[in-house]
């Protein structure tokens, strides 16, 4: 029953794409180009082959493909689903500007008509022509054609302009590299000497075949930079395997920290081959924390696995990470996913660090995140426990953010007692 549920889904959404395709097809390629010339011939192609390509961008990864041939679909593919959104909502928003401006030119052209129609003459029937000949005053078809086209030129290409206007900015500011954002996150149990202990949290990587080494060098030296007390890679560091993305992660290796690098996994882990990455970041001087608990001087730090670990029976276990802890000192956790806040609050953590959500990356994405997580981005409070999650610092699939910029966060814990 949930195959038959999940094909019909997939089937309406196809569907859906073919319908919207069509439509852009026609507003931005009939409707502005002249019947066979090579304007309109270029447009066809592009409207065919570029959701081909972003259907290859989202499977060649997971049908095995050659990691040459991932990259090669991957930029020009998951572009376009980006230009796809931002263009059908710009379209959306010009098509009553194209039909107002086209029912006023028809207005126009109507009242152009009558107007130059001269006032009937009786004429004697022996001084009436055989035949009247054709005027000079008849509206020209051509003439109202080329205007209906101007209309839906300049529609056409303000829509067009805009997307990739607020893709080509999106694009930039991921490839720019994250952000730095600081919060201080007040803790009652953390002993005086902890306070303004920092802990540089890191989510949502994503290196695959579009972010790759540049990508992961820029995000070690901005971690750096802020010179943390503990780094905490919350989960969704690849997409991809070891083989294909060793490379991309080795600048991982220069990260410092007084206290360490720690790292738990994330859903796209247990996509890529998990357990080969918690190998690999090992190697690479992360300790990876498998439901499971370290004993930092000032506070306990405790890391889960993620949800989609269930799959293959390695699931979160806060009994084992929590468990058996002395309850006195304070507990941060480190989860992947925010829905587990529940499971945190029950076991006494003090603080969750998460990420998962990229704060929607593309809006109107974040009202879609907001539907599944309890927190789609920033600091919450759940009973005695706080909730913080960050936007991430790549993207998945567009290596594009819109309202979403992504950030490395600097979590300062402070002492009631200083």
């Amino acid at each position: 029953m949930t195959i038959l549920v999940f094909a019909l889904v997939a089937l309406a959404v196809c569907a859906l794409l073919v319908l919207v395709h069509r439509w852009l097809w026609i507003r931005l390629v009939r409707d502005t180009t002249a019947p066979g010339g090579r304007a309109r011939r270029i447009g066809t192609a592009l409207a065919i082959a570029l959701p081909l390509l972003s259907v290859a961008a989202l499977t060649t990864g997971r049908a095995g493909a050659p990691f040459w041939l991932q990259q090669t679909v991957a930029w020009p593919g998951y572009l376009w689903l980006a230009v796809l959104l931002y263009l059908t909502l710009t379209m959306l928003v010009a098509e009553p500007i194209r039909a107002l401006s086209l029912r006023r030119l028809a207005h126009r052209d109507s009242a152009g008509s009558v107007a130059d129609r001269p006032e009937p003459v009786e004429v004697p029937a022996s001084a009436a022509p055989a035949a009247a000949p054709a005027t000079a005053e008849r509206p020209a078809v051509g003439e109202g054609l080329s205007r209906r086209r101007f209309v839906a030129r300049t529609v056409g290409g303000t829509a067009a302009a805009v997307a990739l206007g607020t893709v080509g900015a999106g694009t930039y500011g991921v490839l720019r590299g994250p952000g730095v954002k600081r919060v201080r996150v007040p803790l009652a149990k953390l002993p005086r000497a902890a306070h303004g202990f920092r802990i540089a949290v890191v989510s949502d990587v994503h290196l695959g075949p579009v972010l790759g080494r540049a990508h992961t060098q820029r995000i070690v030296d901005t971690v750096n930079r802020t010179q943390p007390d503990l780094i905490a890679v919350v989960g969704d560091l690849v997409d991809g395997s070891v083989p294909d993305l060793g490379s991309a992660a080795e600048p991982l290796r220069r990260l410092a920290a007084r206290h360490g690098s720690y790292f738990v996994t994330g859903n796209h882990e247990y996509f890529s081959g998990a357990q080969q990455w918690i190998d690999h970041v090992r190697e690479l001087g992360l300790n990876p924390l498998e439901n499971a608990r370290r004993e930092l001087p000032y506070f306990d730090l405790a890391g889960v696995n993620d949800i989609q670990g269930e799959r293959e029976g390695k699931g979160p276990d806060f009994g084992a990470a929590l468990g058996d802890r002395d309850r006195a000192r304070a507990a941060v956790l480190l989860a992947h996913q925010p829905v587990v806040i529940h499971d945190a609050v029950r076991h006494g953590v003090d603080l969750q660090l998460s990420g998962h959500t990229h704060g929607g990356q593309l809006w109107p994405g974040n009202y879609l995140a907001e539907l599944a997580n309890p927190t789609v981005a920033g600091l919450e409070r759940y009973g005695d426990t706080q909730l913080y999650v960050s936007r991430g610092a790549g993207a998945w699939g567009p290596p594009v953010r819109v309202g979403a910029p992504s950030d490395i966060t600097v979590v300062e814990l402070a002492s009631f007692q200083a």
